[in-house]
């Protein structure tokens, strides 16, 4: 028994001596951490759609990132921010539905993407590890950018929390209370941006949406007060990021595909877990 836990040991150890697993790690944790921040915002506005459209056009930043030749992550950032501004000025014009914007967002970025990848060659491997998400892919310039952009977004959660949680549960009251909505609407889209571009490097362009919103779904499903869902949600986070890294690492699968199904999982778990105590 203790030669098992002595070999378990030199394992986890052994996991721990590669920089790029490191790196990883760092770049997952804030990912963790502040994609549960927007997502239940998003989800309890009923966003969530948002963060699909934003995933696909930083996908068309990190193709225009690796056709000039800077780091995707960069490009990415820029082209999932300005869109959300223009999203937003789009959605509070009134010329077409929010959910309209949305689908011209999403479908014009990912044409533009696939153009500008046949125009670079077509598919490479750090184009598929862009889309998919691999902690191989993660620099040390990406964890210093993520760790950065990550506690803006954390200090801006928690300077405008309660703006945002009045906001979220009655938007009209909010306004006649004279919360500045519009910005708050605004600011709330350009921080899910930039969470969406921050992930791609751990869990990929086409996977990022489900981190942000199913660990909130699950967290839901307890029916808990909102902070205490917000907590549930990002101990499912950064549990099935750690563990879908760890798991990614010893199984040699996709890092992004390995978290999603983690989460799933637990989505599943607490929906047989809520059924059994019916």
């Amino acid at each position: 028994m203790n030669s098992w836990i002595r070999k378990g040991c030199i394992i986890m150890l052994d996991l721990f001596s590669y920089s790029f697993i490191l790196r990883g790690f760092e770049a997952g944790i804030i990912i963790a951490i502040i994609a549960p921040l927007i997502g239940i915002f998003l989800v309890l506005r009923r966003y969530s759609l948002i963060a699909d459209t934003l995933s696909h056009v930083s996908l068309a930043g990190v193709a225009i990132g690796l056709l000039i030749k800077i780091n995707p992550l960069i490009t990415a950032i820029a082209a999932a921010v300005i869109s959300s501004v223009l999203i937003e000025r789009l959605r509070l014009s009134k010329r077409v539905y929010g959910e309209s914007a949305l689908s011209i967002f999403l479908s014009g970025s990912l044409a533009l993407a696939i153009v500008l990848i046949s125009i670079s060659g077509g598919f490479s491997v750090d184009l598929f590890n862009y889309l998919f998400g691999s902690i191989v892919t993660v620099k040390q310039s990406d964890v210093f950018i993520i760790g950065i952009l990550g506690a803006v977004v954390i200090a801006t959660i928690v300077a405008f929390y309660k703006e945002f949680v009045f906001a979220t549960f009655d938007e009209e009251a909010a306004k006649v209370s004279g919360i500045p909505t519009r910005f708050l609407n605004l600011l709330l889209i350009v921080l899910a941006a930039l969470t969406v571009a921050l992930a791609i490097p751990i869990v990929g362009v086409l996977l990022i949406a489900a981190l942000i919103v199913i660990p909130v779904v699950t967290a839901l499903q307890f029916k808990k007060s909102f902070f205490q869902t917000l907590i549930i949600a990002e101990v499912i986070s950064l549990f099935s990021v750690v563990s879908g890294i760890m798991t990614s690492f010893y199984l040699n699968l996709s890092t992004g595909g390995t978290i999603v199904l983690i989460t799933i999982a637990l989505f599943i778990c607490s929906l047989l877990f809520i059924q059994a105590k019916k």
